[in-house]
């Protein structure tokens, strides 16, 4: 049986994840491209710690985030492994607007992360009402 405490964690993970989503699209109206590709990583990073929470398990560093969700859910086959891409281009992208100057982010590739972001958190929304359902 899954706790109120884990059930309660796992919801207010996914709040955040669509929360990112919807900030994501607001800054995609006023063409913050490096903004939209911040929130858009998180809303991704904050739907893996929602599953996360289920398996009683956390981690902080984005980094360990990513390699619970490869080895734990691609790997295994629980998750396509585009889903595994995903989360990589996003983090990877994130680093270098992040880190590298005089990066330029095109708005098509700001279009691309928030559509991967949506797909990813929808995807994770339904396994984890699968999971809570079968408990």
């Amino acid at each position: 049986m899954l706790s109120d405490g884990i059930y309660a964690l796992t919801q207010y993970r996914i709040e955040r994840s669509e929360e990112c989503l919807k900030s994501a699209n607001v800054l995609l109206g006023i063409d913050d491209f490096f903004a939209v590709l911040d929130r858009s990583f998180y809303a991704i990073f904050h739907a893996v710690r929602a599953i996360m929470a289920l398996d009683g398990t956390d981690r902080r560093k984005h980094s360990g985030v990513i390699s619970y969700f490869q080895q734990n859910y691609v790997k295994s086959g629980v998750f396509d492994k585009k889903y595994s891409e995903m989360v990589q281009d996003a983090f990877e992208l994130k680093q270098e607007c992040d880190y590298e100057d005089f990066y330029v982010l095109s708005k098509e590739e700001a279009i691309t992360q928030l559509k991967n972001s949506n797909d990813f958190v929808n995807t994770v929304k339904k396994y984890i009402e699968k999971q809570i359902n079968n408990i």
